[in-house]
């Protein structure tokens, strides 16, 4: 069986993002269903995959990362209401025997993704 994971980098420290809070959610149902909640280590990875064996499979979901405050906690200057505050990519998953990994590479002004493996 397939994986999903993630990373964080903080492209305006030029470091791994540690402590910044995911939010994975299931959209094939009416409402969104939050699947996990967790944080970032020092590392900028999260301990384990957030989806694998059982709970990986096909459908749509969507990452929330929270960005204002990773950053408001290490005081880096943004206005109010911070440019990004949440990035949130949607994204599909179509064969959960494979690897899935989302990274997010971000600033207070940016963000970017793509599918690694």
């Amino acid at each position: 069986m397939g994986k999903l994971t993630t990373h964080v980098l903080d492209l305006h420290a030029g470091t791994p993002a540690a402590g910044v809070k995911i939010e994975l959610h299931s959209l094939d149902a009416a409402l969104p269903e939050l699947l996990v909640s967790t944080e970032t280590n020092g590392d900028g990875r999260c301990s384990s995959p957030l989806l694998e064996g059982d709970t990986m499979k096909a459908g749509r979901y969507q990452l929330s990362f929270h960005v204002a405050d990773y950053y408001r906690a290490r005081n880096v200057p943004m206005p109010t209401p911070p440019f990004i505050d949440v990035a949130v990519i949607s994204f599909g998953i179509a064969a959960p025997a494979e690897n899935y990994h989302v990274p997010l590479l971000v600033s207070p002004w940016s963000y970017s993704t793509y599918r690694g493996s």
